[in-house]
């Protein structure tokens, strides 16, 4: 097992995903999977968005062995908020309705076999992204210190679905929610233009996605220089406002051919400033969470989090 580790709170969400009364049932496994293994983990639920966070906080607090996120991108954005620069470290149990971090780490989307790759794990330190308001504005998705990110950041259009999507939905139908808002979004949203400013240069695009993970969501895979254990992130920029262009490049994300299409730029950098280039409203997103409207930085923050990792992960 992670060497001194002993106990563990387990924090998972009870309203995300599907078959959520199997999913306690397979918790319980794997907190006796767990206990076989010489970690007493305690269970506890998150009562309300935001609570994953603070129930992470504490655990900071009390010395906790380690925190077990069991959820989503969401849940798991919250506790990495909470843990961020301790030395708690995180392990994942993934469920909900995506887990890009879990699928990065090639954890298998089954709880009691991801809990039987936690004692055996090996704790690595990681950056997180850092994402803060450049304009003052703060609210519970963005507060005053920023929100950190440990998977993928972005602005344009993958914001304003992110923003835009059905809370209640989302419950019921999962990732398809968001198929649905992204083609509510491709016939009604303008591509305005943002100014992309990094590693001293300046782009106009339409859309950024901010990757610490080759993984973005669902099948994709867009910023695939990244690299979870570098302190960097990779930056991708589409320039085109055009709608057809737009869902040309979808069967060219989808074949791994999306940097060789015109208008698309990558590359590396430990920062990025983002404001929109005339006015116009562009949402961010964070972890596929929404953290509001432009201007934006985002930032690395090195030696942020200790991660449990699989012992077997090149």
């Amino acid at each position: 097992m992670p060497e001194g580790i002993h106990d563990a709170l387990l924090i998972y969400n009870p309203t995300s995903g599907g078959r959520r009364h199997r999913r306690f049932l397979e918790i319980e496994q794997a907190v006796r999977i767990l206990k076989d293994a010489g970690i007493t983990t305690e269970i506890a639920a998150t009562t309300a968005a935001g609570s994953a966070q603070g129930i992470a906080r504490q655990a900071v607090e009390q010395r906790r062995g380690m925190v077990i996120a069991c959820g989503g991108d969401g849940t798991v954005n919250e506790i990495i908020n909470g843990l961020a620069g301790s030395a708690v470290p995180m392990a994942l149990l993934p469920a909900g309705t995506a887990n890009i971090l879990a699928k990065e780490l090639r954890i298998p989307w089954d709880i009691p076999h991801a809990a039987r790759l936690i004692h055996n794990g090996v704790i690595r330190r990681v950056a997180l992204g850092l994402a803060s308001s450049l304009n003052g504005n703060h609210s519970a998705d963005m507060p005053s210190g920023g929100r950190y990110f440990v998977s993928v950041g972005g602005a344009g259009p993958d914001g304003a679905i992110v923003n835009a999507v059905n809370g209640e939905l989302k419950k019921r139908a999962g990732v398809l929610a968001y198929w649905a808002e992204g083609l509510r979004q491709l016939v009604s949203y303008d591509f305005p233009e943002m100014r992309v400013r990094s590693d001293g240069q300046e782009h106009l695009a339409s859309i950024l996605v901010v990757g610490r993970t080759v993984n973005y969501g669902g099948p994709f895979k867009i910023t695939t220089g990244a690299n979870l254990f570098e302190d960097s992130f990779e930056f991708l920029t589409n320039s085109t406002r055009s709608r057809l262009r737009y869902l040309v490049c979808l069967p060219a994300l989808w074949l791994g051919k999306l940097r060789s299409m015109e208008g698309i730029a990558a590359w590396k950098d430990t920062e990025v400033i983002c404001e929109s280039a005339n006015g116009a409203v562009v949402y961010a997103q964070v972890d596929g969470e929404p953290i509001g409207p432009l201007p934006l930085a985002f930032r690395i923050v090195p030696d942020a989090l200790s991660l449990v990792t699989p012992a077997n992960l090149k």
